[in-house]
């Protein structure tokens, strides 16, 4: 690597482009219909929609108590964070109930149906790896 003398930029073209970038704020998030019973707000800050982000997707997740979506199998790797309330995983073995202050991880290929059981519903973060996709999600009919 050539680096111009007196601290200059790099002169290698791609290093000029790392050396040049700046963090980009995401001011608002995109609101998503939810697939449910119930409607669920979800508001996508980095993703597919909001962001063109293909790698993963963060979305803040406000579900209502009774909500329930059909069950499904990601191609996705997908991490929640309960923020308040309650979620529940159903899995192929059984139920898994994820109260505020825990994290869970469905991982590619399993599936998963959530609901929010909870008298105060949940509010959660959720991280897919890759990024959520209708074409990728595959729900059940």
């Amino acid at each position: 690597m050539r680096v111009r003398e007196r601290g200059g930029w790099p002169t290698n073209p791609r290093l000029n482009k790392l050396a040049a970038a700046m963090p980009t704020i995401i001011s608002t998030p995109t609101r998503i219909i939810a697939a449910g019973n119930k409607p669920k707000l979800i508001e996508e800050f980095i993703g597919r929609v909001n962001s063109g982000e293909s790698r993963l997707s963060i979305a803040h997740m406000r579900s209502p108590s009774g909500w329930v979506e059909p069950g499904q199998t990601p191609a996705f790797d997908e991490f929640t964070l309960v923020l308040k309330g309650a979620l529940r995983v159903t899995h192929k073995n059984g139920v898994v109930d994820v109260p505020a202050g825990q994290a869970v991880v469905a991982h590619a290929g399993e599936w998963v149906q959530y609901s929010t059981p909870h008298p105060d519903g949940a509010e959660y973060i959720a991280v897919c790896l890759p990024a959520f996709s209708p074409q990728t999600v595959h729900r059940d009919q």
